[in-house]
């Protein structure tokens, strides 16, 4: 009998063939030797290949989805023909090759003596010592000082030496996991199914449950395998890198080689994958692309199917994310969300949300917005930074920067940038406005841009339709005139001192108002379509006699009066005025006074002149009684006659 050490060299050194002759001389070992010996088995006339399903594009499997007929598949780019073609190959000659060379081995056995203890023949049947269960040509071929261990197939745990509580069940399970000498590598292992982790080495702690199920797992452990060809390529360089990974479905992690601590539960779930790492993906063909991207999770039929290298995604329900290739940060809940509808694949879009059927189902370049709620920013391609809430929210809008909260609103925006709309079925009006804020259901506005609407402007019955505005600055008691300042602050005006300072009479200030030319006018159509007379001043024409009455805008162009300003001045001229006539009053009234006076006086002078004359007529009076008198008492006249 030889010794451990004899054993142990034959051991490596069959190994060492075997998996030499795995990687560098299949073809050429088929050409020489083994098309013999496959005929002689019976397969010359089979022809042994597999190839791995066709992997439908986005575009047929969203026309699948919503019950429409299955279409010829678009032509691919150059990329993922060559991506899908080295994949089929890489699957037809892996299996080809690994069925070669177990079948290769036959041609040496001869050679070598079976290692198992003398009580075990070298076609075990039955239970052994160790806790050992051997069953199949050559199973446990190589059992050394392993214990716990479970061989059932052709070749199954033929190279077990040390390595312990391993299960083998099918051909060539486990063919290759050994360990000489102490230590753990290569235990723990499950394998049920046809070449089921054939070429592991040392790796532990993994399951394996499927045809060709984690076949080229050389040392990586912690991986779990169910399906045929779950896992296939895993740990295929060697690196023990591919760990805690979790397949569960039909070539689900097919060609995963490095990548760590996957989840894929689903036919062809993640079979892309390569080196990505963290990945979970929950559904038939879901993360299909995926090669090195981490951190991802899709959960749906195709969900995020064209991820190649995006990060950190989150994609739940069918078609959810399904054209996004190296986008990151996105999150997508709902049948066909965020690019279920792309009408190109591989999208770059980073940091959106997308909750609901349909919800961002174009989108590809766009970055940070969330949509939620059916088909919201359903048409949205490569706008940025915009929030949709209510079912079709800016569902056409390719926009950015726009708010829109309610159920149809701005619906029918197409380029609408910076708009602001909350309400069902607001802003229906706004095409490819900007900078709108319109609040209230059915505010449907126009396609208009700086303009704020509050509510619509229907007729109602007294009482029925009102307006309450709160933290208007400097409230009062009272009603009051509500101005804006120029930084479009709400308030009233304020007359306190305590927010006055440089207070001073107007004096001769105000006398600018006689220069003002109040005019009649009407406005242009496009600021009062009605077009009403207006009366009031042309600022232009105020600034030249007061720049001081007149108000700009942000360009330092004239914009209008300062009516309140020009209020005060008439004001400070009416009491000017006032005080004037007040003047002219007291004077008038102290004339008045004296004239009273002087009419009295003269009144009193015509009274005594008065008695004056009554006296002087009754001196007249008597004067005449004394003349009449002395008329009658004179003698009477003597005629003398001069006598020449």
């Amino acid at each position: 009998m030889r010794s451990s050490s004899q054993a142990y060299a034959e051991v490596h050194a069959f190994r060492a063939f075997f998996f030499d002759f795995f990687v560098d001389t299949a073809s050429a070992f088929l050409a020489k030797r083994l098309l013999g010996l496959l005929f002689c088995l019976g397969l010359g006339k089979t022809k042994v290949y597999h190839e791995r399903p066709e992997m439908s594009s986005p575009g047929s499997r969203l026309r699948e989805g919503y019950g429409g007929p299955r279409e010829i598949r678009k032509v691919k780019t150059i990329k993922e023909k060559r991506k899908i073609k080295l994949m089929k190959n890489r699957i037809t000659l892996k299996i080809f090759t690994t069925t070669l060379s177990v079948l290769a081995c036959c041609a040496f056995l001869p050679t070598m003596q079976a290692q198992l203890p003398p009580e075990i023949p070298g076609n075990p049947d039955g239970c052994y010592p160790a806790f050992t269960t051997a069953e199949g040509c050559n199973a446990l071929h190589q059992l050394l000082g392993g214990i716990g261990n479970t061989a059932v197939g052709w070749y199954s745990n033929f190279l077990a030496g040390d390595a312990s509580f391993n299960t083998g069940v099918g051909a060539g399970t486990l063919a290759l996991t050994s360990r000489t000498g102490v230590g753990t590598e290569g235990n723990s292992n499950t394998a049920v199914g046809t070449a089921a982790m054939i070429l592991n080495l040392s790796g532990s702690n993994n399951t394996a449950v499927g045809t060709n199920a984690l076949v080229n797992n050389m040392v990586a452990s912690d991986n779990t395998a169910v399906g045929n060809f779950a896992l296939y390529n895993n740990d295929s360089t060697g690196a023990s890198l591919g760990e805690f990974n979790t397949s569960v479905g039909n070539i689900a992690l097919f060609s995963n080689t490095d990548g760590d601590r996957n989840t894929a539960l689903g036919s062809r779930a993640l079979p892309a994958n390569t080196t990505g790492f963290e990945n979970t993906g929950v559904g038939r063909s879901a993360l299909l692309f995926n090669t090195e991207g981490g951190d991802n999770v899709a959960v749906g039929v195709d969900a995020a199917q064209d991820n190649t290298t995006g990060n950190n995604n989150t994609a739940t329900g069918s078609f959810a994310l399904l054209a996004n290739g190296t986008g990151n940060n996105n999150t997508a809940t709902g049948f066909a969300a965020l690019g279920g509808s792309a009408p190109t694949d591989f999208t770059t879009g980073n940091d959106n949300t997308a909750d609901g059927a349909d919800a961002l189902g174009s989108n590809t370049d766009g970055v940070s917005n969330n949509a939620v709620g059916r088909s919201a920013l359903f048409s949205n391609v490569a706008g940025s930074f915009n929030e949709a809430m209510g079912v079709n929210a800016l569902a056409a809008n390719e926009g950015s920067d726009n708010i829109a909260i309610g159920d149809d609103a701005m619906l029918n925006a197409t380029g609408a940038n910076l708009n602001t709309v909350v309400g069902f079925v607001a802003g229906t009006g706004i095409l490819t406005g900007a900078f709108n804020s319109y609040f209230g259901a059915g505010v449907a506005g126009a396609d208009e841009s700086f303009t704020t609407r509050i509510a619509d402007n229907l007729p109602t019955a007294n009482g029925a339709s009102q307006c309450f505005v709160g933290g208007i600055w400097n409230q009062t008691g009272g009603t009051q005139f509500v101005t804006v300042n120029a930084a479009g602050k709400l308030g009233f005006f304020t007359s306190s001192r305590r927010y006055k300072d440089q207070i001073k009479p107007m004096d001769q200030a105000s006398e600018v108002i006689y220069t003002l030319k109040p005019v009649s006018f009407r406005y242009k159509a496009e600021i009062e379509p009605s077009r009403p007379l207006s009366f009031g001043l042309i600022a232009e024409d105020v600034e030249k006699v007061s720049p001081d009455l007149v108000i700009r805008d942000a360009d330092g162009n004239v914009n209008t009066v300062r009516y309140e300003a020009v209020n005060a001045m008439v004001l400070n001229e009416f009491l000017k005025e006032h005080k004037k006539v007040e003047e002219q009053q007291a004077r008038i009234a102290d004339l008045n006074s004296r004239v009273a006076k002087q009419e009295a006086t003269i009144a009193q002078q015509q009274k005594g002149m008065e008695v004056l004359t009554a006296q002087f007529k009754e001196q007249a009076a008597q004067i005449q009684k004394v003349s009449a008198q002395l008329e009658v008492s004179k003698p009477a006249p003597q005629v003398v006659t001069n006598k020449p």
